[in-house]
Order: C-alpha cells, then structure tokens, then sequence
C-alpha cells in the first residue's frame, strides 16, 4: 500500500471511529467495563447483603467472625486487542474482507479507551505472536495500531489462539479487558476447539470478550455448480459439487455444529461473545454486546 493511500485509510478510519466512540459508545463502554479493573482494598466485617464470595477466609478463621474483602474500582484500565491475522482475514464476498472489518472494529474500541483514559495496546497474532504493542495511552497509540491492521503481513498463515491467550496471560500481569478478535476457524478433527484451556486460563486473570468475523459465505454453500474452494490458510484445494443438496446439508450441518461448540465453549468459559458480518453494520451488535455487559 502506498504512504499517501495509506494515510487517507488511517485517516478514513479514525474520522469514522472518533465520531463513533464519541457520540454513540462513549457512554456504553465506560459503562460496559467500568469496575472491571478492580484493586484490593480493605477487610470489614461481614454485613447482610455482601457477597459471599468476598469472604477473606484467612481473617474469619483469625477472628472467628466473618469478613470480607473491599474492592475499589481501578480509574483507569488496559485494553489489549488479540487481532487475528491468520490468511483467513482476506476473505469477503460482499466487497469487504474481514481485514477491513477487523480494523474498524478495533479503531472504535481503541478510541473508546483513550476517550476513557485508558491504555490501549495489541497482540497481533497467526499461529504465532506476530507483534506486541504494549499498551499506551494516546491518539498516536491508536493510529499506530490502525496502520499496523492495515498493513502488517504475517510470516505465517495459520491459527493458533491459545497461542495469544498464553501470550496475553504471560506478559500483561495487571487485570485487563482482552477483546479477542477472529473468525475463531480453529479446531481439531473431531470439530472441536483448540483454545478452550487457554480462554478459562485466561478469563480467570482478565476479562476476555470475544469478537467474531463472519462473512455470509462462510455460513452456508450456494447452489452455482462445480466451484474449486481453497483453504487460505492451508493452501488445500478441492473441487465440490455446490448443486448436490446433500453437499450443501453436510456444510450446514458442520457449520451449526462448530458455532454450537463455540457457543458453549464461550459459556463455559464466563466469556462474552459478539459476531460481526462483513458488509453489514457493525454498531448494532456492538451497543447490544455493551448493554449486555
């Protein structure tokens, strides 16, 4: 990408992204993740009411009387974006490939934060950590992350999440708010998905949320007749029959599967999730998954 087509897109972006953070996010994200970052404190004596999971079980034994622990809400918080870039990320079949998406998405969040006074950093990442920007406050933070979504390549072209959660988990040592952003293709051969250990691990010490990126083609096969379909990240090809309805069954049948299993892995692991189509507006899902946070 040339500098000066490059700087219109950052520019593009942040104009687009500034306006939504400021008037239509900027009430729901503090909202959304306020008190999510939350600092120790004092003890006190237990008063009906109080959540019993704040018992400090070390001072009750000590003074054979309940207590629990009082938490204060941190001011300012850490944003990480964990952004996928796996080969996948080109794909899109409503002239919008999940990248672009992928960027705006990320553009919103990253200003949202800095209007908080927060830090915002990014682990971008394939099957492997492919960059680490530590997180920082300011403008010029955001538009470093949104020139390097726009125009980073990856050395390698596969998926690997648990990767960055371990990544994450390892190398942010205060809580923070983790948006993992992928199309979340990662499984094994009996359809399951490779990062479960690593998202509870992870969700234990941060507040994970998941932000998936799903192109209507991915959801379902057409009916145009023989078609060769190419695994981006793989580079396998092979020729199906797009006519036969069996085909067509057996995709949709796998397809609902794995979004099933993704949809419980998500549960069980205490993890919000929202999906994102490419050629459709991203805002709505976006308010509705800081409504229901």
């Amino acid at each position: 990408m040339e500098t000066a087509e490059l700087l219109k897109n950052v520019r593009k972006i942040e104009i687009k992204s500034r306006k939504l953070s400021k008037n239509i996010f900027a009430g729901e994200y503090h909202s959304a993740f306020k008190g999510k970052g939350m600092a120790f404190s004092e003890v006190r004596e237990y008063q009906f009411g109080d959540d019993i999971r704040n018992i400090d079980w070390n001072v009750t034994a000590r003074f054979n009387h309940p207590y629990v622990k009082i938490f204060e809400e941190e001011r300012e918080l850490t944003v990480m974006l964990l952004v996928d870039m796996s080969a996948s990320r080109v794909f899109g079949t409503q002239h919008y490939p999940k990248q672009s998406l992928i960027a705006e998405i990320s553009a919103v969040l990253a200003f949202s934060a800095i209007q908080n006074n927060d830090k915002i950093g990014a682990i971008i990442f394939s099957d492997k950590i492919e960059k680490f920007i530590s997180p920082q406050k300011g403008r010029q933070q955001t538009l470093r992350i949104i020139r390097e979504l726009l125009t980073f390549t990856p050395s390698n072209s596969t998926t690997n999440i648990s990767e960055a959660l371990r990544f994450l988990t390892n190398s942010i040592k205060k809580r923070c708010t983790a948006f993992v952003i992928s199309d979340f293709i990662d499984y094994n051969e009996n359809n399951e998905v490779n990062f479960y250990d690593s998202l509870k691990l992870a969700n234990r010490k941060h507040d994970i949320v998941a932000l998936q990126i799903t192109d209507i083609r991915e959801t379902q096969l057409v009916p145009v007749g023989l078609i060769k379909l190419k695994d981006a990240e793989t580079g396998k090809e092979v020729w199906v029959d797009s006519s036969d309805p069996e085909i067509r069954k057996a995709y949709n049948n796998w397809w609902t599967l794995y979004q099933d299993n993704l949809n419980n892995v998500f549960s069980r692991c205490g993890v919000d999730r929202a999906q994102f189509y490419t050629g459709k507006d991203f805002v709505r899902p976006l308010i509705n998954l800081f409504e229901k946070r």
